[in-house]
């Protein structure tokens, strides 16, 4: 699933073709997604010209005069500019047209994205209780400990809530717990404020660095540009189960949380 890192990624790669041009026309191939893509998505978006390209969370937010819309690239979305008479492929389902001759072009395989449209995004109920963002000043190793306290819940699934901060994915939880030192099974109401210090700066780092490599490819994922990410060939745990810490060169172990693959080094992480 495309993370925060290659949604950011993607807002960059198309932003500067998008902000100021208007849409010639909305052309929807396949409505099924996780929701249904409005039926009337061509008549509201289509003559509009869009304002900004934003992120909130995993959402990008593509602003035109009269409403949003509302983004989630699922497990294998992509956004890409395109010339608009280039050939339609497989899953490539909605195409919007510019009249600068480009389309920002829609493509999921599995469909567990979304295209949704909101006269008010902000206060959409899959924005609205989202907590802040991991490169915000309202992000911080204070805002972890307080969280925390009296949590029982493992602090890998805790740093991935996104009422706590949002964005926090499993490859960068994960990145960010070896980072930090910290055992991902830790119980998260367990770790003290100077460790937690220690590993929103760490979420910080890995994150801004992630953005500037382009994200990490995985299946399916491009940028909006139609190029790869990079951070994947310098991952330290994440998919490394049973391979040697390039730390400390101790085997990797494997376990699941919250239903999700973990990967941490017992040498490293306490």
């Amino acid at each position: 699933m495309p993370e925060l890192p290659e949604v950011e990624t993607t807002r960059r790669g198309i932003a500067p073709y998008l902000e100021g041009q208007r849409v010639s026309a909305v052309i929807v191939r396949e409505s099924r997604l996780r929701w249904p893509i409005p039926a009337d998505l061509d008549v509201r978006l289509s003559g509009q010209r869009i304002e900004s390209v934003e992120r909130r969370a995993k959402y990008l937010l593509i602003k035109a005069e009269t409403g949003t819309l509302i983004s989630h690239l699922g497990m294998s979305g992509s956004l890409r500019l395109v010339p608009s008479d280039t050939p339609v492929a497989k899953h490539e389902h909605v195409d919007i047209v510019l009249e600068s001759g480009l389309a920002l072009r829609y493509t999921d395989p599995r469909r567990f994205g979304s295209l949704l449209w909101s006269t008010d995004a902000l206060n959409h109920p899959l924005l609205l209780r989202l907590g802040p963002e991991p490169l915000s000043e309202g992000f911080d190793g204070e805002r972890l400990f307080q969280c925390s306290r009296r949590r029982v819940l493992a602090v890998k699934p805790f740093i991935m809530d996104n009422a706590v901060v949002v964005g926090v994915g499993n490859i960068y939880a994960s990145e960010a717990l070896f980072a930090a030192g910290i055992d991902p099974r830790r119980a998260a109401g367990s770790i003290s404020r100077a460790r937690y210090m220690k590993l929103a700066e760490e979420i910080k780092r890995i994150l801004t660095y992630a953005i500037a490599r382009g994200g990490t490819t995985l299946r399916d994922f491009v940028g909006g540009d139609g190029q790869p990410g990079y951070f994947q060939q310098e991952l330290f745990v994440y998919g490394r189960g049973g391979q040697c810490c390039k730390v400390c060169a101790n085997t990797l172990r494997e376990l699941r949380l919250g239903q999700r693959a973990s990967v941490y080094c017992p040498r490293c992480q306490r």
